[in-house]
């Protein structure tokens, strides 16, 4: 959002002058995909997400938006069939969630069909790091942070 302050400085006349200021966050994070109903479901059974939010568009985008119980960001899963096929490259853009028991995660997710594509490993400070992709291809970064010795 921005602002727009008017202020008077010490020796200035009666004229005020005008100063932008910023206060910026990050409201959501958007992925277009094909399956809109398999890509929620993933959302949610799969990483526990809520659905917030769904409409459409004026253009005609089907749009659903979830949010992590924990989290303030809201994910906006798309579907616009009229910008073509979904592309997803490869190592382009990831979400990255906490979980707090990575082991108990994967047998839940491969339970529903996800099973890591990656990982677990563990970084040079110890937490544990894996991936999953979701239904469109999208990656995943699932980081378990472990007690330092």
């Amino acid at each position: 959002m921005l602002y727009l302050h008017r202020s008077s400085r010490a020796g200035d006349d009666d004229s005020a002058t005008a100063r932008l200021s910023q206060k910026h966050w990050l409201l959501h994070t958007r992925y277009r995909v094909s399956d809109l109903d398999k890509t929620v479901a993933f959302y949610k059974e799969v990483l526990g997400l809520q659905e917030v939010g769904r409409h459409t568009s004026g253009r005609g985008s089907q749009i659903v938006l979830l949010k992590a119980p924990d989290s303030d960001e809201l994910l906006e899963i798309c579907k616009y069939d009229a910008s073509g096929p979904v592309v997803v490259g490869p190592d382009l853009t990831h979400l990255a969630f906490s979980v707090d028991d990575l082991e108990a995660f994967a047998r839940h997710s491969a339970a529903l069909g996800y099973p890591l594509s990656d990982g677990p490993s563990r970084s040079s400070s110890g937490n544990l790091i894996a991936f999953i992709d979701a239904p469109e291809g999208y990656e995943i970064e699932l980081f378990q942070t472990t007690a330092s010795p």
